[in-house]
């Protein structure tokens, strides 16, 4: 097999259908495009999701759910992520730099996932009551 001899599987590749060429040509007189009415017309727009006037469909339906605007501010830390982090004092800023959360949280809570074996120090973030019994059996410690 050689790269100049690669072509499509039979059948793969259809021609473009040329409208607009007689009735013979299979797409003759309105070219697909039914009768009259604004899509028929040349230029014949209309925004997405507009129903004639009618009201649309994502505005018939009700709202559902609610999404925080302050949960893009907010960050969740593992155990197990702590553990990654080489740093004696873990604060915000060396969870920054470790790259466990985002560059623009302003707040992190460490949450009991995952087991943590060496003494962390927590400086400036909030721990779960079952996170920080894991960071205080470890030999650990929260700073406030």
């Amino acid at each position: 097999m050689r790269l100049n001899t690669l072509k499509p599987a039979p059948g793969s590749k259809r021609p473009r259908l040329r409208v607009g060429r007689g009735a013979s040509a299979g797409q003759g007189k309105t070219c697909g495009r039914g009768v009259k009415g604004q899509r028929a017309r040349k230029g014949g727009y209309h925004k997405v999701g507009f129903e004639g006037g009618q009201m649309p469909l994502q505005r018939r339906l009700p709202k559902v759910g609610f999404r925080s605007a302050m949960k893009k501010t907010r960050a969740e830390v593992r155990l197990s992520e702590l553990a990654k982090i080489e740093a004696a004092v873990i604060d915000l800023e060396a969870l920054k730099q470790a790259g466990v959360v985002p560059m623009f949280a302003e707040r992190a809570k460490v949450v009991l996932s995952g087991e943590i074996k060496r003494a962390v120090t927590l400086k400036g973030v909030a721990a779960t009551k079952g996170a920080l019994a894991a960071i205080e059996a470890a030999g650990g410690k929260l700073e406030a």
